[in-house]
């Protein structure tokens, strides 16, 4: 049995399925955890990243900012700096993101080994 009801928690205008909404999205978990040991510059923080783009890293950051979990601030310098800080509400997500990450360090391989031994060879694919 699941535990979840009707009209439960994972409603779409209830919190829960709105935590699930801002962390599913692919870079949402990672920018966090780059943020989570202090602020960091965007040009640094996509070299701590790897692998995302300046324009989907901006993207994320200004969601993230409009959710109130990360803080923009710009320095009044030439040339500008502009750095990037969770806010205390952000903050509060870094342990559940650590905890994530432990399960996938502990379950990462056995998670690879189904995926391996559920796949089809691509010559069966039409």
């Amino acid at each position: 049995m699941s535990g979840f009801v009707p009209g439960g928690v994972f409603l779409a205008d209830c919190p829960g399925r709105l935590a699930v909404e801002l962390i599913a999205d692919k870079w949402t978990v990672v920018v966090l955890a780059g943020l989570s040991e202090g602020p960091v510059r965007h040009g640094e923080l996509v070299e701590l990243i790897g692998g995302i783009s300046r324009k989907v890293l901006t993207q994320t950051l200004r969601r993230l900012e409009a959710h109130g979990l990360v803080r923009r601030h710009a320095y009044a310098e030439v040339p500008p700096r502009v750095e990037y800080e969770l806010t205390p509400l952000g903050a509060t997500l870094i342990d559940p993101i650590h905890t994530l990450t432990e399960w996938a360090r502990a379950h990462g391989d056995a998670v690879l080994e189904a995926l391996d031994a559920n796949s089809e060879p691509a010559a069966h694919h039409s």
